[in-house]
């Protein structure tokens, strides 16, 4: 979950606002589910494809607008009721949507603030405030205008007690993942702590999660309040165990390099102390070994092998329990009768000769 946010707990204010149509960043709002009904929606609205973002009933998202025909689209419905549909793509990656491209379920937004940045690009201020249904496509060109149906909530009572407990979860998880996320600020608990209402807390909260825009939609078409809050408890699990299993293993990594960063400090200093007592004895041995080699007759990959393995025995600590290993194996390498030969006689009466001369009487043995 990255949470950013700039609010006090009836207003708004905006900052850090985003680089691109579709980075968004959430900002906080809180009210009564009364506030997000209190909207008249138009049988056909302007609609408005979101590359990578859901938007959700309550939350508040500045969207950097990038796409010509989305910011004539904006600009229109600023001047007259500010009211777009915002729908997600069902592809992200697609730069011009055609209408089948998008989800089919979305949400109405009311445009809060149209703003021109610094950089000349436009910025949609944008809340949510009902979801809804694409029924017909009206018209394409200048953008797309289509005829919408809105979906009511399905709330559960305001006494349920398994209601609650899923709000409790929601709260503690979402604290959780903002103490174990790195990446995230330990101020962003703010947010959490003080939406009173739930049906703004489930809609921040699936808005902010780190999940993919997929699932979000998934989150969005669900009608009942209360499967929502489960099904985002479901991916707030996931992500708590996908951090803590982050943390461990960048901890053991950690671990290894200190050690590992240790030894080699170590080494080096000794190493210096050596020199400046009056040689290190190590390096004076692989110089010997280098010598030995010099006037060795062996094949260019067998020279290129122990060349290779000598420079690991100097990378080593000659405290090191492989240290001794590596020195056999060079040792080994520099004994063995490179390109020599000897004159060998393979005459068999020879041979048993020889034999009989070394094991003489070994016949009488019964």
């Amino acid at each position: 979950m990255e949470i950013k946010f700039r609010r006090n707990i009836k207003g708004l204010m905006l900052s850090d606002l985003s680089d691109g149509e579709g980075e968004v960043v959430p900002i906080i709002s809180d009210g009564e589910d009364g506030d997000l009904e209190d909207v008249d929606v138009p049988d056909s609205i302007p609609i408005l494809s979101l590359r990578n973002t859901v938007l959700f009933p309550g939350v508040v998202l500045p969207i950097s607008i990038g796409r010509p025909r989305s910011i004539q689209l904006i600009k229109d419905a600023y001047r007259t009721d500010k009211i777009v549909g915002t729908v997600a793509q069902k592809d992200p990656d697609i730069e011009n949507p055609v209408y089948d491209d998008l989800h089919s379920i979305g949400t109405i937004g009311q445009i809060v603030k149209l703003l021109e940045m610094p950089d000349g690009s436009t910025t949609a201020i944008i809340q949510g405030r009902k979801r809804m249904v694409l029924n017909e496509l009206i018209s394409s060109d200048p953008y797309f205008i289509a005829r919408v149906r809105t979906i009511p909530e399905v709330k559960p009572d305001l006494k349920s007690k398994d209601f609650n407990a899923i709000i409790g979860s929601l709260k503690d998880l979402s604290l959780k993942i903002i103490k174990i996320n790195p990446n995230i600020s330990p101020e962003a608990s703010f947010a959490i702590k003080n939406i009173e209402n739930n049906t703004y807390l489930i809609n921040f909260i699936c808005s902010n999660t780190d999940i993919k825009v997929q699932d979000k939609q998934k989150l969005l078409e669900i009608n009942s309040l209360r499967d929502r809050g489960f099904q985002l408890l479901e991916f707030l699990v996931q992500e708590i165990q996908v951090l803590e299993l982050k943390n461990e293993l960048q901890s053991k990594v950690k671990i290894d390099l200190d050690q590992q960063q240790r030894e080699f400090l170590l080494h080096q200093q000794m190493k210096t102390i050596q020199n400046e007592l009056g040689g290190n004895p190590a390096e004076k041995e692989i110089e010997e070994y280098r010598k030995k080699a010099d006037g060795k007759k062996w094949p260019a990959e067998v020279k290129k092998t122990f060349e290779k393995e000598l420079d690991k025995l100097h990378r080593l600590n000659p405290a090191a329990a492989e240290y001794s290993v590596q020195v056999n194996y060079i040792q080994t390498l520099l004994d063995l009768p490179w390109g020599y030969y000897t004159d060998d006689n393979l005459d068999l009466n020879n041979a048993r000769r020889v034999l009989d001369a070394d094991h003489f009487g070994l016949e009488e043995v019964k």
